[in-house]
């Protein structure tokens, strides 16, 4: 069980490590999130995000954009 918590816990990611991630300027991940244009979930007042989520739209955003 405590496995499988910890697993979940990696997957969700804040604004830096998504920017990180992303390989992208921490504002520049802010103001995509804020328009809703990446998928994330405002907890608390910051913004969080799921990685499996995260892949899956960056999987479609790559499809679109050479098709």
């Amino acid at each position: 069980m405590k496995k499988r918590r910890a697993h979940q816990l990696e997957q969700i990611m804040t604004l830096r490590e998504v920017a990180r991630y992303l390989g992208l300027h921490v504002m520049t991940v802010y103001k995509l999130t804020r328009e809703g244009r990446v998928p994330a979930a405002k907890i608390g007042g910051q913004w969080r995000f799921k990685r499996d989520v995260l892949d899956e739209w960056l999987e479609t955003q790559m499809h679109q954009h050479t098709t």
